[in-house]
């Protein structure tokens, strides 16, 4: 059974002696991003005010890129360098593909992916037609399904990967931007508990990592804030590409906890709040993390 605590000022075992190990002063570097792809050059946000919502929290968020090492902040700089552009790519290949049940493909009915951009800022969203949370997948999911007449694609699966990669990839620079008000304050207000609950036999929450400790090393790694203005993240750790939700599920399992599935209720509503976070930051596209 998971074990799950609400997140207060005790710290579990494990988390008092990683307290102790930690220099007393971390920041992120001081970097700039400009990425040069095919259309230009583009700059990136990496640095923005807090969201109101964050107050008392947190004065300046960053994007994970800020928290790597040189290399590899060097290889989301250039198009030509990010491996992650591989799955944009192979995502472009599908776009155009006919591979509905009757011949269609997303451009028979969208036209280009650029018809998409500023759809990656403002998700996870309420659907204002049918009440439920959206994300990317869930949008290209029912696509597939509704319109294309095809089964539905596994939520980590490569052909979703890269369709994600795509999409993403037309609202890069644009500032993240996602609702938290109105129909979308319940899913909000759970994905906030979620985010403040420990789990695991480590007892530990999100926020103990990215809030508490961001900017110091965990092992080999570099703890950022966590945000998801990145993701799709290339991750060099993993060689391939991860969405939001993939990720979430290495971190609940890092504190040996049963997680929650990729399109759970529980997840959508966690990378909703995880995203309001980082309101303010630019969508990178495909992002490079190790």
């Amino acid at each position: 059974m998971t074990r799950k605590v609400t997140l207060g000022a005790r710290l579990s075992p494990v988390l008092a002696v990683f307290a102790l190990a930690l220099p007393l002063h971390a920041t992120p570097v001081d970097d700039q991003l400009v990425i040069e792809g095919e259309n230009g050059p583009v700059e990136i946000v990496t640095e923005a005010p807090a969201p109101v919502h964050l107050k008392g929290v947190l004065e300046t968020i960053y994007s994970g890129w800020r928290f790597r090492n040189a290399e590899t902040r060097a290889l989301e700089r250039d198009d030509f360098d990010n491996p992650g552009m591989v799955f944009v790519d192979r995502g472009r290949d599908k776009w155009n593909a006919a591979i509905g049940a009757k011949g269609e493909s997303c451009a028979s009915c969208h036209g280009g992916p650029e018809s998409l951009k500023g759809l990656r800022a403002v998700t996870p969203r309420v659907d204002e037609k049918t009440g439920a949370l959206m994300t990317l997948e869930n949008y290209i999911d029912t696509c597939l399904t509704q319109r294309m007449g095809l089964e539905s694609w596994n939520w980590t699966s490569t052909d979703m990967s890269d369709m994600l990669a795509l999409i993403s990839m037309q609202s890069r620079g644009m500032a993240v931007n996602v609702a938290i008000d109105g129909p979308a304050a319940p899913y909000w207000e759970q994905g906030k508990e979620i985010y403040y609950t420990r789990y695991g036999q480590l007892e530990m929450a999100c926020a103990n990592c990215h809030e508490q400790y961001f900017g110091h090393m965990i092992r080999a790694d570099h703890l950022s804030q966590g945000q998801t203005n990145g993701f799709p993240v290339y991750r060099l750790k993993d060689a391939g590409l991860l969405s939001a939700q993939k990720r979430f599920v290495g971190c609940v399992r890092d504190t040996r906890a049963e997680t929650f599935k990729p399109n759970s209720p529980e997840f959508k509503a966690l990378e909703l709040y995880v995203a309001s976070r980082g309101n303010g930051l630019s969508v990178e596209g495909v992002s490079v993390r190790h």
